[in-house]
């Protein structure tokens, strides 16, 4: 487990090396590095932002310890004044960002960082792994929401997570994407998620009978989900409607079901447990669930109330990586660029503006210079200031859950199903398009 204490050594060894041959150098002029990706995942009409805020937190505390020094001595790669650097190392710099939870397009910005240039480049692994993480997470989580339609969405993925640094973050940008709960008990109470969970088929077959099981369930706690796939979904929820009718103060809230063909289990569980008067017991499915599953099932009218999805969320096995850059756009003054084919950027520091339509809906975006101004809200705002966070720059979760939900609310309908839509309007302004041309003719000067 890394601790929070080692996360300055989250570098990759190149990010050292330039840090040092700037120092070296003499080149202490400011940076911005820009943070966006280049191309929309597959499957994909938007990617929620989320982690850019949240990293800026680890940037002011990162710190490189006696300790860490001393190992990074024994590299033999690093002169003793860079060392001493290292020893009193302090973010200074600035940080823009959009907020948690912003949908966004490519080349647009999720945030830029202005900082000497060997400060900013030594945090671009960290900057990038948070990030990358959480809108990725995100932007899977808020599909298989948009899929349940408006039904509860749980997360059952931790058991199969890329590890337990993702199991626990993972959770945070779940709870910005809308899902309604997660078994993951740390993460739960860290990020206000509410905890949630059933019992395993083990418990069932712990037992010699599984009404036992279920009787132990409900004793226990009241109003809970029985698992009732362990051996014969049909019998069993028949003995759970025979019990609860010899004996009317048991509470059960809803029955699960994890395997089998879960559409013709559904409606039959439906049936049986209609007919015998017990309809406020709703039904969970999961196991091997996804967006497109779901949006399936409830396609067809399967009588589903809640879902659970684990592995194709906990490890968006769909779209798995973001193509995040970590690009510098100026130095000292001077626009800066990138023009390999396919990997082209846009120099100078950035704004984008989201403006709306008639109906109160997203309508189109202009990637912009960041003094330009133009009509819309500007996406991008002040979070840290010379190594401090900003006051008032950074609200509690619960406040930017809410401001995530409406901005995924206001997206246009097209944007929030599962078919790959048309593209959402992006503009890049004249003023950027010139400085590209003659950032592109000095540089080839």
């Amino acid at each position: 487990m890394i601790r929070s204490e080692d996360l300055s050594l989250l570098v990759d060894f190149y990010e050292l090396a330039m840090a040092q041959a700037y120092r070296s150098e003499g080149m202490t002029e400011t940076a911005v590095f820009s943070l966006f990706f280049r191309d929309l995942p597959p499957h994909r009409n938007f990617v929620l932002a989320c982690g850019q805020q949240h990293v800026a937190e680890v940037i002011r505390d990162l710190r490189f310890s006696a300790s860490q020094v001393a190992r990074l001595a024994s590299l033999n790669r690093f002169q003793p004044e860079f060392l001493d650097w290292l020893r009193t190392f302090r973010f200074s710099g600035h940080i823009h960002a959009v907020a948690e939870g912003t949908p966004l397009f490519p080349h647009e910005p999720l945030m830029e960082v202005e900082a000497p240039i060997a400060e900013a480049q030594l945090i671009e692994s960290l900057v990038m792994n948070y990030v990358h993480l959480e809108s990725v997470l995100a932007s899977k989580a808020v599909r298989v929401r948009h899929a349940a339609a408006g039904r509860p969405v749980v997360d059952f993925g931790m058991r199969r997570m890329h590890g337990v640094d993702a199991a626990y973050r993972g959770v945070r940008a779940y709870r910005l994407a809308g899902l309604a709960g997660t078994s993951n008990v740390l993460a739960g109470l860290d990020f206000g998620v509410p905890v949630q969970g059933t019992m395993a088929h083990s418990f069932v077959q712990a037992y010699p009978d599984e009404l036992d099981a279920f009787k132990t369930y409900a004793r226990l706690y009241p109003g809970t989900t029985l698992l009732v796939d362990t051996y014969d979904t049909r019998r069993a929820v028949h003995r759970i409607v025979a019990w609860l009718q010899a004996n009317p103060d048991v509470n059960i809230g809803a029955i699960r079901l994890d395997s089998g063909d879960l559409a013709a289990e559904a409606r039959d569980c439906r049936a049986i447990l209609d007919a015998a008067g017990f309809t406020g017991i709703r039904i969970m499915a999961s196991g091997g669930l996804d967006e497109y599953r779901i949006a399936r099932m409830l396609a067809d009218g399967v009588p589903v109330d809640a879902f659970g999805v684990g592995t194709a969320l906990g490890a968006a096995v769909d779209a798995p990586a973001l193509e995040l850059a970590y690009k510098l756009t100026e130095y000292a003054g001077q626009p800066r660029m990138k023009n390999s084919p396919g990997k082209q950027i846009w120099p100078g520091r950035k704004q984008v503006f989201r403006q709306r339509g008639s109906d109160g809906r997203y309508r189109g975006d202009i990637i912009a210079g960041r003094e330009e101004v133009f009509e819309g809200d500007p996406l991008l705002r002040p979070v840290m200031k010379y190594g401090v966070i900003m006051e008032d720059a950074l609200t509690d979760l619960d406040t930017q859950v809410k401001r995530a939900q409406v901005r995924i609310d206001d997206l246009p309908g097209y944007l929030k199903t599962l078919a790959t839509s048309e593209p959402f309007p992006v503009v890049i302004t004249d003023y950027l398009k010139t400085l590209q041309r003659e950032t592109l003719a000095r540089v080839h000067h």
